[in-house]
C-alpha cells in the first residue's frame, strides 16, 4: 500500500512551489493520518518541523529548498515513493534546558541542535561551569558557550571550532565562543548522560541570553543542560547521503 505524505514548506517562495508541485503529483495527507512527513526548507525549517511533529513519531524526510541543507535530501519530484521507501533512519535525542531569570522564573525548551548562552551587552559573559554536581570551571570568561548533540556539532558548534561528533556517540560537546579566559579554551566533550548547569555571574553588569534551537531566554542566571532520551526524533535520508556520511565527508571538505 503507498505511503501516505503530508507536505510541509516554509514560507519562502521556492519551498511553497515545490509543495505545491508535489501536492499535485502525489496528493496531500494530514499530518495526523500521514506514514512521512516531507519538509521542504532548509535545516531551520527542518528542526522546525522536527518540533511541531514530535508527539506523532513518524519520521521526516527533508528535501532542500533552502541554503545549507545539512540535514535535507536533494530535491527532485520524480520517485519521490521510491526514495522514501529506500530511506535510511537516524535516531536522535534532543537536549532539554531549563533557564532561570533573576526573578525565579523558569523556561524550559527542547534543541535538537544546541543549547546556547550568548553575552547579550557590550561586556563578555562570565560563566561557571557545573557538570553533574561538580565544579569543573569557576570562570569562563567569552562571548559565549553552547553544548550540542551529535547531528549539532557541525552546525553554530563548528562554527566554533567544536569537534564533530558522529551519530550514534554517547557523547555531548562543549564548547566556548571567543574564550577569554582561560584563553583559547577549546572546550570538552562528556558522556551524553552529564547534566550541565552553567551559572551567570555578574548578570547586572554582563547580561546573557540562553537559547535552545530558535527559543530565546532573555536574562538568563542559570541554565540546566541534559540530554531527553524520553524524546525521539526519527530523520530519513537517501541511502549513502545519511548523517554519518554528512559528518565525515564535512571534515574532509
Amino acid at each position: 500500500m503507498a505511503q501516505k505524505i503530508a507536505f510541509t514548506a516554509s514560507r519562502a517562495e521556492v519551498a511553497q512551489t515545490a509543495r505545491a508541485a508535489l501536492i499535485t503529483r502525489y496528493g496531500n495527507a494530514a499530518p495526523e493520518e500521514a506514514d512521512v512527513i516531507v519538509s521542504l526548507g532548509g535545516d531551520g525549517f527542518m528542526l522546525e518541523t522536527l518540533h511541531k511533529v514530535q508527539s506523532l513519531g513518524i519520521p521526516v524526510y527533508g528535501m532542500n529548498r533552502g541554503t545549507i541543507g545539512f540535514l535535507m535530501n536533494t530535491y527532485a519530484e520524480s520517485d519521490l515513493p521510491t526514495r522514501l521507501a529506500a530511506a535510511e533512519e537516524a535516531v536522535l535525542n534532543p537536549l532539554r534546558m531549563l533557564a532561570t531569570r533573576a526573578d525565579g522564573s523558569i523556561t524550559e525548551a527542547s534543541a535538537i541542535n544546541e543549547v546556547s548562552l550568548l553575552r547579550a551587552g557590550p561586556q563578555a559573559a562570565k560563566l561557571k561551569i557545573t557538570v553533574d554536581k561538580r565544579l569543573r570551571m569557576s570562570e569562563l570568561v567569552c562571548d559565549g558557550a553552547l553544548v550540542c548533540t551529535p547531528a549539532g556539532s557541525t552546525a553554530y558548534n563548528y562554527s566554533a571550532h567544536g569537534p564533530i561528533i558522529p551519530i550514534g556517540s554517547d557523547v555531548l560537546a562543549l564548547t566556548a565562543m571567543s574564550a577569554f579566559r582561560p584563553r583559547r579554551w577549546r572546550g570538552a566533550l562528556l558522556p551524553k548522560q552529564a547534566v550541565v548547569e552553567i551559572e551567570v555571574l555578574e548578570p547586572g553588569k554582563r547580561p546573557v541570553m540562553a537559547e535552545a534551537d530558535a527559543n530565546s531566554v532573555m536574562g538568563a542566571v542559570k541554565v540546566e543542560i541534559r540530554s531527553d532520551p524520553s524524546v525521539v526524533h526519527r530523520i530519513l535520508f537517501d541511502p549513502g547521503h545519511g548523517l554519518e556520511e554528512r559528518l565525515i565527508s564535512e571534515q574532509f571538505t
